[in-house]
């Protein structure tokens, strides 16, 4: 199970003018490696109504470099934009591969005084969300059909975020697959200049291996500090698509986790990793 691979479609083109759904058009060339895989699907109706009645309101429109889900060099994502977009300055969230929406819906609806940005690739999980915010009537949320990881790298003004999310990324399970996983040094870097002082990185998978890569990353990266409290028990080796048996039989080590965050709610993927028998590892990085 995994949130962000439902938010993995074909790097497609589309000019950043449309206001339809993404999937047509030639292959976007792209320079870098990237998280996700796209590739074209059809809305079903209701959720192609969805999209033409609620993306005015809530899709951002972003300058584009050469596919639709790239970003202009030359765009700047700060205080300005935000008051501009949303109406004002209040902190905001931000949630790398928000799925179907579920976790930034029901928390901009609790939340109104803060604002929350939805990154999403997927046709289908931006199309959700675009409908869980027109139903509800959510003033305070806004989505992007983006590649998160170059938003990140060169749009977003220093400290713009209060809060960064990322709910079950795609795991990538094989080792030669392993450079795909959207946690990685060039991201942390980028999200850590994103965060205010003090802000926080919420990170959340039910895959062992990942774990131990969230860890490994940032455990020691310079600018953040595990928050932590809960010892876990996890193998220090990477088992690539190997059983949890093997895992079992490799050393181990105690790493530092988070108690669950109290703000995510419980969405359709991870209920079907826990029937699975899935252990869920959170975590909070603070911004030092």
């Amino acid at each position: 199970m995994n949130e962000s691979s439902a938010a993995t479609d074909s790097l497609n083109q589309q000019t950043s003018t449309d206001s339809a759904p993404a999937g047509q058009g030639n292959p976007a060339t792209r320079r870098t490696i990237v998280s996700f895989v796209r590739r074209t699907s059809k809305l079903p109706p209701k959720l192609s109504k969805a999209w033409e009645q609620y993306a005015p309101a809530y899709l951002l429109t972003l300058p584009h470099a050469q596919g639709d889900l790239s970003v202009s060099p030359e765009f700047r994502f700060d205080s300005d934009y935000v008051e501009e977009e949303w109406g004002n300055t209040n902190p905001l969230i931000i949630e790398i591969g928000t799925g179907q929406g579920e976790n930034i819906a029901a928390a901009a609806l609790t939340n109104p005084h803060l604002n929350y940005l939805a990154l999403e690739v997927y046709d289908p999980g931006v199309a959700h969300t675009l409908l869980r915010a027109g139903k509800h009537e959510i003033t305070n949320l806004r989505i992007a059909q983006v590649n998160a990881a170059e938003l990140f790298e060169t749009a977003f003004a220093d400290g713009i975020a209060a809060e960064v999310w990322t709910y079950f990324p795609d795991p990538w399970p094989k080792m030669k697959h392993h450079k795909r996983r959207i946690i990685q040094p060039a991201l942390a870097s980028a999200v850590r200049r994103t965060l205010v002082q003090g802000g926080v990185w919420r990170i959340a998978t039910d895959i062992d291996d990942y774990a131990l890569h969230v860890h490994e990353i940032l455990d020691s990266f310079e600018g953040f500090r595990n928050e932590g409290t809960k010892e876990v028990s996890l193998a220090t080796q990477h088992v690539g698509k190997g059983t949890a048996d093997e895992a079992a039989q490799m050393p181990h080590a105690l790493f530092r986790e988070s108690e669950r965050f109290e703000g995510r709610v419980l969405t359709s993927f991870e209920r079907k990793g826990l029937d699975k028998g899935h252990t869920v590892h959170d975590f909070t990085y603070r911004a030092v």
